[in-house]
């Protein structure tokens, strides 16, 4: 078979691909000159921007017939650090962006007090679309969706994660080890430092967890720090 054909019929089989599965990772630009999957690098990631426009309409598992929006992340796309929660929830879903209720607002004044700012960081779910009444994400909903998360990662490259909440944590690092066990330690997540403290809902709950988060947000600079002298 020529290169041509090999080509063409390659493009013919992404195009597919992308339709069927929302656009995994799929940029306009492979489909019109598909050899580039053969000279990919790790340098050579698509933008964020990018990113989110190829998979923004996947329709992989049911969440995607009952969103309002696609909750892809927001913030700096070179942060050294990413808060990770475990799923959009109503105020999200209505704004298309994580953590802007009264939870993100809360996490916006817990940051300053250790010398970052909403913009300094990235933060995402591993979910992008709600689960309805905000109930817990579903194991299938995680295995289609968490490759989402692994991309964003990679293009981003951060030097420590966080987790916030239980459930996110749990999900990521496959334990169904309590939350107070977990935040005694830092872990890794696809080799990366991964740190893991309340969800900021949780607090709103619950005053008395505050200052255990602020613990944690010390940790968590404290270890930052080092990081970067």
């Amino acid at each position: 078979m020529a290169d041509a054909d090999i080509i063409r019929g390659l493009s013919a089989y992404l195009e597919a691909r992308r339709e069927l599965e929302g656009g995994l990772y799929l940029e306009d630009s492979l489909l019109e000159s598909p050899g580039q999957l053969y000279c990919r690098s790790e340098d050579n990631f698509p933008s964020l921007a990018v990113f989110e426009k190829d998979i923004s309409g996947c329709m992989k598992c049911p969440l995607g017939k009952t969103r309002t929006n696609f909750v892809f992340g927001t913030g700096n796309p070179h942060a050294d650090i990413v808060f990770i929660g475990e799923a959009p929830g109503r105020d999200e879903d209505l704004q298309g962006e994580p953590f802007v209720g009264r939870a993100g607002q809360l996490l916006n004044k817990m940051l300053p007090q250790y010398g970052l700012k909403r913009s300094d960081i990235y933060i995402c779910n591993i979910l992008k679309c709600r689960p309805p009444g905000n109930r817990d994400p579903l194991p299938l909903e995680i295995e289609l969706c968490e490759p989402y998360l692994w991309k964003q990662l990679e293009i981003i490259k951060p030097q420590i994660l966080v987790s916030l909440g239980r459930i996110a944590a749990q999900t990521l690092l496959k334990t169904d080890a309590p939350l107070a066990k977990l935040r005694n330690n830092m872990h890794q997540y696809r080799n990366t430092p991964f740190f893991i403290t309340y969800h900021p809902a949780a607090l709103l709950r619950n005053n008395s967890l505050i200052d255990s988060a602020y613990q944690d947000l010390a940790k968590i600079k404290e270890y930052y720090d080092k990081v970067k002298s």
